[in-house]
């Protein structure tokens, strides 16, 4: 393997540039990976909203997989907007057919603006196809919630949720914390199917520049684990990346904006993170 780190995004085209593969190739290149993608769906969105989704066929999926498996040497694969249980079908495959180290599960469900990125019937295929290849899976509070069935109130509710999760088969989760309710803080909780457990904390940053803080979390620690970062490292450093990303805001569109993928590289502040 080359002295640069090679990764692969599944997921979806955000025509607006703050979320999906597009957030993704950009948090890659800022973190010094290489990155390779397979476009699951192009959406029609901006800042203010998803006005369309337009799903790939499996064959497309499929053929985009095999032409990145077939000749990069991809460290960490992670993925994003998956949209059916077809194209989660196709995805866990193709991780299975190239067995893939690394593997990223961010469960993306819901846009910043409400709109539905993950059809109903697929959670179940995800339960069953795609968390138990994943090294690590990403969800935010909502999407922990639908995949556990249990509503996140405290840190025992998050805690019973995480262990739910694992029941699926990942080997760990962690639950992001942008969702929660504590006005001063967030806090990302780790959990390992072993029992080892983390907490990372920051302030809240009261801002609508969070367009896409998701996507790039999940992209930041494929970055940090293709190379080679102990898991512990690899969310500090995804979870400070996050952080800058949001404290220097581009001030983009009118509504939820992009955050800023140059951040962390440009600022040497970066991101106040915590280890609680």
């Amino acid at each position: 393997m080359g002295a640069i780190k090679e990764v692969l995004t599944i997921a979806g085209s955000d025509s607006g540039g703050g979320a999906g593969i597009q957030a993704d190739i950009k948090t890659f290149q800022e973190l010094g990976v290489f990155g390779t993608s397979a476009i699951t769906a192009v959406t029609a969105q901006n800042t203010q909203g998803v006005s369309g989704i337009f799903p790939m066929e499996r064959g497309t999926v499929r053929q985009q997989i095999d032409a990145v498996g077939s000749d990069f040497e991809i460290a960490a694969v992670k993925t994003g907007m998956l949209f059916d249980a077809s194209i989660i079908e196709e995805t866990a495959k193709g991780i299975r057919r190239y067995g893939w180290k690394y593997v990223i599960v961010d469960p993306v469900m819901i846009a910043k603006g409400g709109a539905a990125l993950l059809q109903e019937e697929a959670v179940e295929a995800m339960k069953a196809q795609l968390l138990p290849l994943a090294t690590v899976i990403t969800p935010n509070i909502p999407e922990a919630e639908v995949l556990s069935g249990i509503e996140i109130r405290d840190p025992e509710t998050r805690l019973l949720a995480a262990k739910r999760i694992l029941d699926y088969g990942a080997e760990s989760v962690v639950i992001k914390g942008g969702h929660g309710n504590d006005p001063d803080f967030t806090e990302d909780f780790y959990l390992h199917t072993g029992g080892a457990s983390l907490m990372l904390r920051s302030n809240r940053i009261s801002t609508r520049q969070t367009h896409g803080t998701g996507c790039t979390f999940a992209a930041a620690l494929t970055a940090e684990m293709a190379k080679g970062a102990p898991m512990n490292e690899a969310l500090f450093t995804a979870k400070q990346f996050v952080q800058a990303a949001l404290g220097h805001p581009l001030n983009i569109g009118s509504g939820h904006g992009p955050t800023n993928h140059a951040a962390f590289r440009n600022f040497s502040g970066k991101g106040e993170v915590q280890l609680v």
